[in-house]
Formats: C-alpha cells, structure tokens, sequence
C-alpha cells in the first residue's frame, strides 16, 4: 500500500502540497498490485514527487497532465534540474514511473484519456476495418497496417475534409504507391498496392466506380513460390537447443518457448497466447485458439515439447493468478507475455550460437523442412502448419535437395 512505501521527508513534503496528494494511494496500491520490489516502489513515488513538485511551480492543474506534459518533464526539465536532494534524475526511472501515473489518474478519472479527433477520415477507417475484419477476415496486425497506409493515402487526399472518391486520379494512385518516385522494394509496393487496391473494393461495395482506379495501381514482377525459404538443418537446431544448456535469467521460459517453434512451429503469437487449459497433459495435445487463422486448431503434444513447459510451470513460473503459460518475470506480474519476449528469446540464443540471423520464422520453416525429408506427405505439413492451402506449403519442396536431385533433367547440351 503507499503508506508502507517510505521516502524520504522532501518529496513527501512535495506530495502532500501537489495536486496528485490525493492519488498518491491510488498509486502505490498499482504498485503493490503489480508486484513491484519495494526500492522500485521508493524510487517511482520520488520520482512522482519531483513530478509534482514542478507541477506545482509551474501552476499545472491536474486536469492538464497527459504524456505531453510527463514528456515535457522529462526533456525540458531533467537535464537542467537544481532540485534538492533527494531527486531521481535518470530518464528511464522517470518515464516508467510518470507511465504508471498516467494510468493511475486515468483510472480513477482524475484526467481522460486520449480521444483521437472524429474526422471524415477516422470515420472511414472505422468503416473500412469494420469490412476487413467481418467480410474478409484479416487478423488484426493486418487490418493495423492496412489502416496506417489507407489514413496517409486519404489524409494526403483529403486532409481533414470530406472523402470524395470522385476525385481522386490515377496519378495519385500511382504517386502513392511508387511513393512519388523515390526507390521502394517490390514487396513494399505490393503491400502498398494491395492497400491501396483493397480500399477501392470496399468502396465499389458502395457503389463507387473504382474501375479506372484499380487499374492505375501499379504491380510489381511476382512470381509465385519463386523464393527460396532460409532453413536450419538438424546439426544447426540441436546447436540451438543446446545454446540453453548454460543457465541464464529466465533460461526456462525461454527454452520452452522456443521448443514450440522448433517441435511444433508456431508462430511467436501463438506461443505467447498459450493458456493452461490449452493443453491436455492426459491425451498429450495443444489447443491453439485464435490463431492467424481464426480457427481452434489440435496438435500432438511432442514428449520433449511438454517436459520443457512442465520444467518452467514447475520451476520457473512466478506466482500469478494468470492463466496464460507463458508470464512476464519482471512487475509489473500478472500479464502474459507479448510475441517480443519470445522473438527476443530465439534472436538471443541466435547471439550465443553466433550466428548473424535475426529472423525468427526460419524455424517455421525448419519444421516443413525437416517433415518433408521424412516423407510426411504435403497435406499433413500443411495441416501441421495450419495453411489454409497446400500451395503454401508447397514452397518447401524446392529444400528438400536430395529429391530434386533424383528428378532432374540433363542441362541441355551437358555432355552426356
């Protein structure tokens, strides 16, 4: 509770005269929530009280503290602070406490929070991840990127003024893609393009001729399955494994969590979203619920998969009423982890193999490889991996070397 947090008689003093005296409850029982060690809790509560003793020089009211003013803080104030002892000038400390604030004061409705301004294009982009989400079905890191692309498209359109499709011409459907000359790679046209071109379709739902637009959209050169996958062998996933061998901070999180990459390969997002109820220790399976795919999807359980996840729940995990496997190990507790700890996990022990790589998807593509030189047929692949079509999974036929080497033809003119 903030009554047990003790600090020292200055910025206590500097609390007590502020306009966030009253929250200052509020704020250590988030800390205590949050599991936080108590010198953390000592060091935000001064750093909240340096805050607020600025607040009050500068005659701020509450109701005018947002992330623009902790921001001003923080750039303007720290690096030329004279305040008595004791003051915590290191930015990182500053921000995460002041981030903690915010939330505290917006919780209890001491200030609102971020209201983004309704415009004609905020509208549209409502509308238009609205028919992505329900008519097409994209996952939402997809509908994200979609709408950031669409927004800058209108907004250079438009501005703020209404959207009349009307009067958009094939120049600026081309200025924009091609990103008004400068050198962009094919896949980022096509990603822009696909933008772009799946914007039109949504307003020729509305009856706009979009005809002229869509075929101004410029295309890159793509041939389909023309791309070679980068894949580990067997020697390079065991070097991987066995990076884990020496103990690290959280080694057993982080093993377990890259055994469901390499012995089932699943993606970051899916690992980071696994729940206790997922698995069915008794039948040996994983569950995987909300997937890329929006499908519930059941996987053998590999034996050396389940005793690394039963190694960190029984010896690693923090004590946490959450119910998703994978937990944070730093306070604030209680809250799964993001698909980051995992990529970060798999890039370190990249780091301790010393390889250069950084791309975590390779061991998803391991595992295709590794099925497909034991001669697991091509619809089971792609069930494992959970594509909704076999030409997905088809790219990986072109690594398997051995059987390519057995149905290749003569060079013509080789000599025989």
């Amino acid at each position: 509770m903030a009554s047990e947090i003790v600090i020292q008689a200055q910025p206590r003093a500097w609390l007590e005269d502020s306009v966030l005296q009253a929250y200052v409850g509020a704020y250590g029982e988030h800390l205590d929530r949050g599991r936080y060690a108590t010198n953390t809790q000592r060091v935000y509560l001064c750093c909240v009280a340096h805050f607020a003793s600025w607040l009050t020089r500068a005659r701020t009211p509450l109701v005018a503290v947002d992330a623009a003013v902790t921001a001003r803080f923080v750039s303007e104030h720290l690096p030329l602070c004279d305040c008595p002892y004791p003051v915590r000038r290191v930015p990182h400390d500053v921000k995460a406490a002041l981030n903690l604030l915010l939330d505290v004061l917006k919780t209890e409705g001491a200030i609102a929070g971020p209201i983004a301004p309704v415009t004609p294009v905020t509208g549209e982009l409502a509308r238009f991840d609205a028919h992505m989400r329900d008519a097409r079905g994209l996952a939402l890191s997809t509908r994200q990127q979609r709408c950031r692309m669409a927004g800058q498209f209108l907004i250079g359109q438009f501005g703020h003024g209404p959207i009349l499709i009307q009067n958009v011409t094939p120049a600026a459907i081309r200025r924009f893609v091609l990103d008004g000359g400068a050198e962009v790679s094919a896949g980022t046209l096509r990603v822009r393009g696909g933008t772009i071109g799946g914007y039109l379709r949504f307003r020729a739902m509305g009856g706009d001729r979009v005809t002229g637009l869509l075929a101004a959209i410029p295309r890159a050169a793509h041939w389909r399955l023309a791309s070679l996958p980068e894949v580990l062998s067997d020697t390079e996933v065991d070097t991987l494994l066995r990076s884990f061998e020496q103990p690290f901070r959280s080694h057993l999180r982080a093993f377990a969590m890259v055994r469901c990459l390499t012995d089932l390969g699943l993606r970051c997002s899916e690992v980071a979203n696994l729940r206790l109820e997922d698995i069915d220790w008794s039948q040996g399976t994983v569950r995987l619920v909300g997937t890329k795919t929006r499908r519930v999807d059941t996987l053998p359980l590999p034996a050396a998969t389940g005793r690394a996840i039963a190694a960190y729940l029984r010896d690693e995990r923090p004590r946490t009423s959450n119910r998703a496997i994978f937990v944070r190990h730093v306070a604030p507790y209680d809250e799964p982890v993001d698909k980051s700890v995992v990529q970060r996990a798999v890039r370190a022990a990249y780091k301790r193999c010393g390889w250069t790589r950084t791309r975590v998807h390779i061991l998803r593509h391991s595992v295709a490889s590794r099925l497909l030189r034991a001669g697991t047929p091509m619809k089971e692949i792609a069930d494992i991996l959970r594509h909704r079509s076999l030409d997905t999974a088809a790219i990986y036929t072109k690594v398997d070397l051995n059987r390519l080497a057995a149905v290749a033809l003569p060079w013509p003119g080789s000599a025989s």
